[in-house]
């Protein structure tokens, strides 16, 4: 307890504000209710620009302190990319700027697209959900497992239900070559794999499934299935930078390089490229964030006009909607999609870890928002994710509470001050008419940010959760006028620079 109250103090001298002065998590925005509201997202623009802003401060140091080679992410309203950001290098030498149409592997997103191809089918009445695999695959058929069990569906194969073993009998994330098996291979070892559990008993995560489920999608089908895609998903989704192969061509120029994870030295490995060959249905695509925000735009649409485009409505429905619940109730699972409720919200969406590339794609249907984030090396983008659905929530329902906040100026104010030697640095910048506060680095920024009121000149307040004002904070400037400064409990935390331009698409 001594050890705690005494580094809150220092913290306080630091300038730092104590966790006592951020204002509660609020809630989501209410689900819009018509279909204008929901075309246009009933956001205000400004309250989505300053949250913007910080998110894009605070991926930036993401970036910096957890030494991630590239990253990138982007957010969706409705029918646009509001926002895309970019950070790092993507060539080996760390020379090329990352830009928002860096293309990087995006793995098991590309399962995604698989279940789209076989819904397709599905809706061409050429495939049936609760037909056996081997109906339309009769080699795959894995070894008796000596265990009762119901048959191995196409739907269990995209519910990752049908107790399939994880992989297909290849070590292809091993590296440094990482040897992906050709479809033939496949073939060839299934026989010889048991089922790890009987069908529909448990949840079990399957590569093998998901890439079965493409291999039914080009046999109904008729043609290849890179070809099967290209023709009947990217091609008319307008997905130029979306591909079921590694662009190895474009290593360094346009496709970031893979790296591995963080050593103890603080250095990482630069990857080899790979070819995912016979994998590829379930792990073989790259795209970049603007193409996958382009995959969001078309869901939103299709969903919100009804109007048939690649798929029906109702079968993007029927695949963003709980198929199977796991024995556990923790884990859901529509078809292809990754289904999960936090709250009263319902995300949908799919991740991707590939070596050398982690990314992530996540839904939020109702209010018609999409974030994506995409990274090279070991780190998971996943939580940068949902920090920022709810750094954007935070700012559309917050406001400082009476009295009101002096209508001050708010830009000299902001930018970048020196924490040490209690920390590494804040982050100042405009939030409803007051000053947001934020600590870096901070994994959890929705929790960690605080705010500053306005009360005239170049004084502010801290407010507490419940909306009442604390001490004074004052800033301090040159002979120029300058902002240098802020003075708390008279100690000076000084101004290191200001904030680069913002600006939204």
């Amino acid at each position: 307890m001594i050890g705690k109250l005494r580094k809150a103090m220092l913290l306080c001298a630091a300038i730092a504000l104590p966790v006592t002065a951020q204002t509660p998590q609020t809630p989501a925005a209410a689900a819009p209710t018509s279909a204008a509201q929901r075309h246009n997202p009933p956001a205000d623009g400004v309250a989505l620009a300053e949250a913007l802003r910080l998110v894009d401060i605070w991926l930036d140091s993401v970036q910096v302190y957890k030494r991630l080679p590239s990253l990138t992410a982007a957010v969706v309203q409705g029918d646009r990319i509001v926002w895309a950001g970019a950070y790092g290098h993507i060539d080996a030498a760390r020379t090329i700027p990352t830009t928002p149409s860096t293309i990087y592997s995006i793995c098991s997103i590309s399962k995604l697209f698989t279940a789209i191809a076989l819904m397709r089918e599905w809706e061409a009445g050429k495939v049936r959900l609760d037909d056996p695999v081997t109906t339309y695959l009769p080699w795959a058929k894995l070894a008796a497992s000596g265990e009762d069990s119901v048959p191995v569906t196409v739907r269990g194969i995209l519910t990752h239900s049908a107790g399939l073993p994880r992989e297909s009998a290849h070590p292809y994330w091993t590296g440094p070559d990482f040897p992906f098996p050709t479809t033939d291979e496949i073939k060839a070892t299934i026989g010889g794999q048991a089922p790890l559990y009987p069908a529909s008993r448990w949840f079990q995560y399957s590569n093998l499934g998901l890439t079965l489920a493409g291999d039914i999608a080009a046999a109904t089908g008729g043609e290849a299935y890179d070809a099967y895609v290209q023709r009947h998903i990217l091609g008319p989704l307008g997905l130029k930078d979306t591909r079921p192969t590694f662009r190895g061509d474009e290593l360094g120029k346009r496709m970031a390089v893979g790296w591995g994870a963080l050593k103890r030295d603080g250095t990482r490995d630069l990857l080899k490229p790979f070819d995912t060959r016979g994998i590829a249905p379930a792990a073989g695509f790259t795209s970049t964030v603007e193409d996958l925000g382009r995959f969001a735009i078309w869901q939103f649409r299709l969903l919100r006009t009804g109007t048939p485009e690649v798929l029906k409505a109702s079968t993007l429905r029927e695949m963003q909607r709980v198929q199977y619940t796991d024995p556990d109730f923790r884990t859901t699972w529509g078809l292809g999609f990754a289904v999960r409720r936090q709250g009263d919200r319902t995300f949908v969406g799919h991740g991707g870890d590939c070596p050398g590339y982690r990314t992530t794609l996540q839904l939020l249907p109702e209010t018609e928002t999409a974030v994506t984030a995409m990274a090279t090396g070991a780190e998971n983008p996943a939580p940068q994710v949902a920090q920022i659905f709810q750094l954007l929530a935070k700012r559309q329902g917050h406001s400082f509470k009476a009295p009101a906040p002096a209508s001050v100026d708010l830009a000299p104010f902001t930018g970048v001050y020196s924490s040490q030697p209690w920390g590494s640095e804040f982050v100042l910048v405009p939030w409803a008419g007051g000053l947001a506060m934020l600590s870096l680095p901070s994994e959890t920024p929705a929790d960690d940010i605080a705010f500053l009121k306005p009360r005239g000149g170049d004084v502010f307040r801290p407010v507490r959760a419940s909306g009442g004002e604390m001490d004074e904070v004052r800033f301090v400037r040159d002979a120029r006028g300058r902002v240098t400064g802020l003075s708390r409990f008279g100690n000076i935390s000084k101004k290191t620079r200001d904030l680069p331009a913002f600006q939204m698409r």
